[in-house]
């Protein structure tokens, strides 16, 4: 009987990937065992082998599903503020991608699907510089790229850490992240003088 269950479970890759990111949300990647995801799934302990081939492997579809996500995120976003809000939501509502799409030490950054995803998301991001004014931009896009990911990602990262908690005094994190950024990007495109 457990055999016939093994087999048929259904979507079972997706039944490991939410099992996996249930398991990053709470204790880390670093807690992750394709052992103990069979487990939580109710089959052999070499089935997540069969869609994953190893730990790695699994982190990498995590990933690779995070930067699909988070493109599909930053693709509504209407301008450059609104996209690092994006940013902070998508980071604050799926905190397991979040934690592993930005450690790559943990994936195959090589990954085919992986790379396409991480280039959707960063064609996202730069279309937010890119419609900036040009005095807004400074002379150097990448550099004006540079400072709106590192002002999201850290927002984003202390937010998640609970770094935030005596700062944000209860304040929704989203208007928070609007205030920040508008003291670094004026509503005129211009860096802050």
């Amino acid at each position: 009987m457990n055999s016939e269950r093994a087999y048929h479970h259904g979507d079972l890759r997706r039944v490991i990937l939410d099992a996996a990111l249930d398991v990053i949300a709470t204790n880390g990647p670093g807690a992750l065992s394709l052992r103990d995801l069979a487990r939580r799934a109710g089959v052999s302990h070499a089935a997540p082998a069969h869609h994953f081939k190893d730990r790695t492997g699994l982190l990498t579809a995590v990933a690779a599903e995070g930067y699909a996500l988070f493109a599909d995120a930053l693709a509504g976003a209407p301008d450059l503020r609104e996209r690092g809000v994006a940013y902070v939501r998508f980071a604050a509502t799926h905190p397991a991608h979040f934690q592993v799409m930005f450690q790559p030490d943990l994936h195959r950054t090589d990954d085919p699907d992986l790379l396409a995803a991480r280039a959707r998301a960063t064609e996202a991001l730069r279309a937010g510089v890119a419609d900036l004014p040009p005095a807004g931009r400074g002379e150097d896009d990448r550099l004006a790229g540079v400072a709106a990911w590192s002002l999201a990602h850290g927002f984003a990262t202390l937010l998640l850490s609970g770094n935030l908690s005596d700062a944000m005094e209860g304040r929704d994190p989203e208007a928070a992240f609007r205030s920040l950024a508008g003291l670094i990007f004026t509503p005129e495109g211009r860096a802050g003088d």
